[in-house]
């Protein structure tokens, strides 16, 4: 009866094998399997063989472990019946000794070594799996297709899921075995991301935006696009809601050429182009292909009641994934610049949870989010140059204005210990903050984009005071020309 146990104990160690072999298969994926297989030496071949058709070799991989577990039980109840006899205490015995050898060696330890050593482990379980997949013929794709049509399509999901867990493991896998750079890493997991990413996270919001009217004249339309450095421009009707079309200095420029006389005369909706229209609610990585399909780089992003409510470009969404993109024209400005050891000045739209952190203290906001709301909350109007407002022992200081709602663009903060209080601003400061209009534009769900977007802190012209000829306010944040 000796032999039949160490059968058994063969058939659990072959268990423990195949858990490996399913865990390091699942570890290493196609993406990665040219790279990875350099490092697996003479089985580099075998293992990019099977990662083509993973589900196939599984199936095989799953139906011998089982086979496996169970044969070994089989044996293990066999030996002690012959032992004690049919009875309750073989059978007890055998299901206590089961449950053990299946947790240890088919389960925990063969999973946590795939997990260590997963190019090691895969391939060597292709070379083994390779032949054995040819032997059975047509048997491996039978019981794929059995496994496929008795899954959910839940289940389908959630594996997919899976899936792109254990393609973000596979990308960290690379960076530990230095084949890719930090930063190429964090692409990767950006193009994850991005079809979590709705556009209202990463437009640039309708107080950001500064229109053309239709009436206006290619003249004054060409002066707008060179004071504001971009190259396409929204058209409005009747009001900021009624976008009719878009502007393009192209266009402009080159109908200014060919009829010079025209160009005083001449109004924007001759030469203008249909708009294309976006939810805010939509994904992002939805829109880029739309744009892309359509040869688009601006989308007007419209809210839940048709409104404007900012606008996209393919760099805004481009710059999620590779992070900011700089041009010639863009002035660049930290986000925090040190004055002192307890004194910064920092962008209005730094987030309050970076200034906790910059500071080291805790800020009980919780309808704002961004430094510029938080001392518009405090003074319970719109900041202007010199409002000053004491928050949680930081002394915040609202220093220039910017944008054609004269908002504030930097703020410079000071701790000094001192109780919450608002202070007024300069002479003449309440008139005039009063006048300026009700503030909201920094609390969530205005269209704020989000932090370390390009826009937010970017020398572009975006958000800066740009009027036509005529005094109306005109232009937007577009591309620069080109």
């Amino acid at each position: 009866m000796g032999w039949l146990l160490v059968a058994a104990l063969a058939l659990m160690l072959l268990a423990g094998w195949c858990t490996s072999a399913e865990t390091a298969l699942l570890r290493v994926s196609r993406a990665g399997a040219k790279e990875l297989g350099r490092s697996a030496g003479d089985a580099a071949e075998p293992l990019q063989a099977v990662l083509t058709e993973v589900p196939r070799y599984l199936s095989v991989v799953l139906l011998a472990r089982v086979a496996a577990e169970i044969s070994s039980a089989v044996l293990v109840t066999a030996v002690l019946v012959q032992w004690w006899g049919v009875g309750w205490r073989a059978f007890l015995v055998t299901a206590v000794t089961m449950t053990v050898a299946s947790y240890v060696l088919a389960g925990t330890l063969p999973r946590s070594f795939a997990r260590h050593y997963p190019v090691r482990v895969a391939s060597a379980a292709a070379s083994v799996l390779r032949p054995v997949v040819r032997l059975l013929g047509p048997l491996p794709r039978l019981l794929t297709a059995v496994g496929a049509a008795f899954t959910p399509s839940q289940a389908r999901r959630d594996n997919q899921s899976g899936t792109e867990e254990d393609l973000r493991g596979l990308v960290d896998l690379l960076e530990q075995r230095q084949i890719i750079e930090p930063g190429e890493r964090q692409m990767i997991h950006s193009v994850f991301e991005l079809g979590d990413t709705i556009v209202r996270e990463v437009m640039v919001p309708r107080t950001d935006m500064v229109f053309v009217e239709r009436h206006k004249t290619l003249r004054q339309a060409l002066s707008l696009a060179l004071r504001s450095g971009f190259s396409r421009i929204p058209v409005i009707g009747e009001n900021l809601d009624d976008v009719v079309g878009i502007a393009y200095l192209k266009d402009i420029v080159t109908r200014s050429h060919e009829h010079r006389e025209g160009e005083s005369t001449e109004t924007v909706d001759s030469i203008m182009r249909a708009a294309t229209f976006a939810p805010e609610s939509k994904p992002v990585d939805d829109l880029l292909r739309e744009m892309q399909a359509r040869h688009v780089h601006m989308a007007i992003v419209i809210d839940e009641y048709g409104g404007t409510a900012g606008l996209v470009t393919i760099e805004d969404i481009l710059e999620e994934i590779v992070g900011e993109i700089a041009d010639e024209y863009d002035r660049e400005r930290p986000p925090v610049e040190w004055l002192a050891d307890d004194e910064a000045r920092v962008s209005a739209r730094l987030l309050v949870e970076e200034l906790e952190e910059l500071f080291d203290v805790s800020i009980d906001a919780e309808d704002v989010e961004t430094v510029g709301g938080l001392l518009a909350h405090r003074l319970g109007k719109v900041p202007i140059a010199g409002s000053v407002a004491t928050v949680s022992g930081l002394r915040l200081t609202a220093e220039s204005l910017a944008g054609r709602r004269n908002r504030i663009g930097t703020v410079t903060v000071q701790r000094t210990g001192q109780a919450d209080a608002a202070m007024p601003a300069a002479a003449g400061g309440r008139d005039l903050a009063e006048a300026h209009g009700q503030p909201g534009n920094d609390k969530p769900g205005n269209g704020k984009p989000k932090p370390g977007n390009a826009n937010a802190g970017s020398g572009k012209a975006t958000g800066s005071s740009a009027k036509d000829e005529t005094g109306s306010p005109a232009a937007v944040r577009a591309t620069p020309p080109e």
